[in-house]
């Protein structure tokens, strides 16, 4: 599991068993993971320059980057889920969002509870979204407020890679 100290940047993680980074994905320096997070395959989190927050429950996709810049931290709150591919810089995201595979968030921006960022969104940066919004296109507009039934779906796609992880931690399996 490729998890760096850089410098005096330590990471931050919970008890063995209740976390998971996929062999290939690389946590460095000032990172903290919450509890039952899920760091999947050719992921980078890199806290060189500030902190990067993970909250309990989310699971962040295949090749998803997550970076800062000095003085622009990133935070993603407990049950979210960040697609493959997704760019997250120095920005902000509420409890229970959902980020489509593709997105980019850049430095400043504010998600809040309950969203859903499309795919291929591109948020820039010190943009600010209410709680409970779609927030679709390029540049990045809320169209609409979430169905309750939606944002129940958002819930039931963190808690599905919580156990994901926990299936691979048991049964993953290097043969070459």
């Amino acid at each position: 599991m490729p998890i760096y100290n850089l410098g005096k940047k330590e990471p931050q993680l919970p008890s063995e068993g209740s976390y998971w980074v996929a062999p290939d994905a690389h946590v460095i320096g000032n990172v903290i993971l919450g509890q039952d997070v899920g760091i999947w395959f050719g992921s980078v989190l890199r806290g060189d320059n500030d902190l990067i927050k993970i909250g309990n429950e989310t699971n962040i996709q295949e090749n998803t980057i997550i970076h800062v810049d000095p003085n622009t931290p990133v935070t993603i709150g407990n049950n979210c889920t960040i697609g493959h591919n997704a760019i997250i810089h120095g920005c902000t995201i509420g409890n229970n969002s959902l980020v489509g595979m593709g997105a980019t968030i850049l430095n400043n921006a504010k998600i809040g509870n309950n969203c859903l960022v499309g795919a291929g969104a591109l948020v820039t940066e010190n943009k600010e979204f209410p709680d409970g919004m779609l927030i679709i296109g390029s540049p990045a507009k809320a169209v609409r407020e979430l169905s309750p039934e939606m944002i129940k779906d958002m819930t039931r796609s963190s808690k599905h890679y919580v156990d994901n992880f926990k299936k691979f931690i048991k049964e993953l399996e290097e043969i070459k």
